[in-house]
């Protein structure tokens, strides 16, 4: 079992390195072969790993010994348990089907086998990160996804946006590591050890201990950490405040847009929290700013997507909206509604931006929606299997968004962190609103009348098998993994893997409440989510199917609301004159003054000045008459005898 455990991340680590280093040679068929085939392998690794850890076969051991000094070891290990098996299935599959829907999508480009390179080398940068044991492990998965992200962005780097999108994720991101990394330091300060399982164990003895980050004002130590922690998750995972770079990230490939989005990246903050549980739960005030950043994220990114006429910005916002439902679920000690939710939203986003990369290819590259519509007929498996993705991800009952939204909503409502009522209040709005805007697609795209251009039209045909197969593939998951919901959430699945503090638990009173899928399904037709998402869906379809005039005249009529929705409430115009016009106007204030009056001015110049200065007063005693040196020696010697006798 341990080679199954290196196989699932070196297996694409492998592919990475041989499409990267090798594929001018290969060529591009081989290039993807290869990289495929190992993927595959690191999915039937991972598959055989989860059930084995079904059985209860857990471990927690190093695997390399990095660095030792004094009694602190740098070391590299694997934790498999319920969690990190988890993630390491949905990573690998979704990964998977990317890679196969790349081919496709990919095709034709010249940076083909450096594409399958890079999305190789992120599932193994992902994978490391998930199946960490310390620390270190954590922290070296957790910048190698930010770096490869990077690149993906980034890939087609001819384009000034892809550059503008790429260096403000990574200097974003850059934002929220800096906290981890502050988080990690006073881990590995007051515990002496960067292991899970120790500091985890040491944690409830430091309860009590605080620290001074500004002279005559103590934090508690493990609150102070916790709240570091989170603001790399806050970074990594796209809260507000540091969400900015991810709907410009849709700059990238669509294929990286589904990876990234759906089940990596942007996932590693949640399962970072989750994995931290014993630490957040010895800290009520970082779990109240969790719930409550998660509330603003989930409502006031969803209300963004309501405006966006981009296919493809439309599912980021989603994504945005998504991940504070999860963060939510962290905040009020709901980990497994989390890591549910994280599970079925991988797979139905999978679909929905998959799905919209199909729609692209059909349009020649036309993301903008308007543009659209009638694709119905023309596109029938992207438009079924994208259906099944908008009926899960507005929680329609039945398909797996509903299992583990409203699981995540009920949590919310049981628990009893401070914030809790506002978290409430932003998650239950919400579910309006994501029906709104996920059907809004679907209408705006598939249904009405044809809005492209003549030959557009005349060229609308189904994309090929690569692409509408990982579609397929995705859609039975985003039906049918929701019905797992009670081992999962309910049950005791995560075991050990994830703690929760007894005050906290508002997952097991719920689960006093719960009656099976079916008594699920069926009490959700008399709750305020459920008829708040037929809600969203009927107002979808009149004003994007049947009244198609008036959403033009909401905009007129609420021009303001609509700009600040439009322009996402001023946040990046903020950053744009706070950070980048404060950083320019401190270094030309720096160069003006600093540089040219100070540096240049007073010490180069000055110094030249006063040399200059000296020797145009010792040049009159330099002149090469003997007369003048002898009157200049008398008059030195009758100042020295004067100081001697004096």
């Amino acid at each position: 079992m341990h080679i199954l455990y290196l196989l699932v991340p070196f297996a694409p680590l492998a592919g990475a390195l041989i499409a990267g280093l090798l594929g001018r040679f290969i060529g591009p068929i081989w290039s993807h072969r290869t990289t495929i085939s190992l993927i595959f392998i690191s999915l039937v690794a991972s598959v055989v790993i989860f059930l084995d850890v079904l059985e209860g076969n857990t471990y927690n051991g190093s695997v390399y010994t990095w660095l030792v000094t004094g009694d602190t070891r740098f070391e590299i290990g694997f934790l498999i348990d319920q969690l990190s098996a988890t993630m390491m299935v949905v990573v690998s599959l979704v990964s998977l089907m990317v890679h196969i829907y790349t081919i496709g999508y990919m095709h034709n480009d010249p940076g083909y086998q450096r594409f399958f390179s890079y999305i190789s080398l992120f599932t193994f940068s992902m994978m490391m990160l998930v199946m960490s044991n310390n620390f270190l492990q954590l922290f070296f998965g957790w910048e190698a996804v930010g770096l490869v992200s990077y690149l993906l962005i980034g890939f087609w780097y001819t384009r000034p946006t892809a550059i503008y999108a790429n260096l403000k994720a990574f200097l974003v991101n850059r934002v929220g590591d800096f906290g981890f990394i502050l988080g990690i330091a006073l881990v590995l300060t007051y515990f002496g050890t960067l292991d899970y399982s120790t500091v985890f164990a040491l944690a409830p003895t430091k309860i009590d201990e605080t620290i001074e980050v500004i002279p005559g004002a103590s934090w508690l130590i493990v609150t102070l950490i916790c709240i570091l922690l989170f603001v790399g998750a806050m970074g990594k995972s796209a809260q507000f405040p540091l969400h900015v770079w991810l709907p410009d990230s849709m700059e990238g490939p669509t294929p990286i847009s589904a990876l990234i989005h759906a089940a990596t990246m942007v996932t590693a903050g949640i399962f970072m929290v989750a994995r931290m549980s014993p630490l957040f739960e010895l800290s009520e005030t970082a779990l109240s700013a969790i719930l409550v950043i998660g509330g603003i994220t989930t409502l006031f990114m969803a209300l963004v997507a309501v405006v966006q006429t981009d296919i493809k910005r439309v599912v980021a916002y989603s994504t945005l909206s998504q991940l504070g439902y999860m963060t939510v679920a962290l905040g009020a000690s709901a980990y497994s509604a989390a890591i549910f939710h994280l599970m079925t939203h991988a797979f139905f986003k999978a679909v929905l931006f998959l799905g919209a990369g199909s729609v692209i290819i059909a349009m020649h590259h036309e993301q903008n929606m308007e543009k659209m519509g009638g694709l119905k007929k023309y596109m029938p498996f992207t438009y079924w299997t994208m259906f099944i993705a908008a009926l899960a991800s507005a929680g329609v009952p039945g398909f797996s968004g509903f299992f583990s939204k409203d699981a995540i909503i009920e949590a919310v409502h049981f628990a009893n962190i401070p914030g809790v009522n506002f978290a409430y209040f932003c998650v239950l709005m919400t579910v309006f609103v994501t029906a709104l805007y996920t059907f809004r697609l679907i209408f705006m795209t598939f249904h009405g009348q044809t809005r492209m251009d003549v030959h557009t039209k005349e060229h609308l045909h189904e994309s090929p098998w690569v692409v509408t197969m990982p579609l397929v593939v995705l859609a039975i998951p985003t039906v049918a993994a929701g019905w797992f919901i009670g081992p999962i959430v309910f049950g005791d699945y995560f075991n050990s893997a994830i703690y929760v503090a007894e005050q906290h638990d508002a997952i097991q009173q719920l689960s006093e409440e719960f009656n099976g899928v079916g008594g699920m399904m069926l009490h959700a037709l008399s709750t305020l989510p459920f008829w708040l998402s037929v809600a969203g869906i009927f107002t979808a379809w009149y004003l994007y199917s049947l009244r198609t005039d008036i959403p033009a005249k909401l905009k007129t009529y609420f021009r303001p609301v609509y700009n600040i929705l439009d322009r996402k409430y001023y946040i990046d115009e903020l950053y744009s004159w706070l950070f980048a016009g404060g950083t320019r106007a401190l270094g030309t204030t720096l160069w003006k003054y600093g540089d040219i009056k100070v540096i240049d001015g007073f010490i180069v110049n000055g110094t030249a000045r006063v040399i200059a200065l000296t020797v145009s007063i010792v040049r009159h005693f330099q002149t090469g008459y003997i007369y003048h040196y002898a009157f200049t020696m008398i008059v030195g010697i009758f100042v020295i005898l004067t100081l001697w006798l004096y």
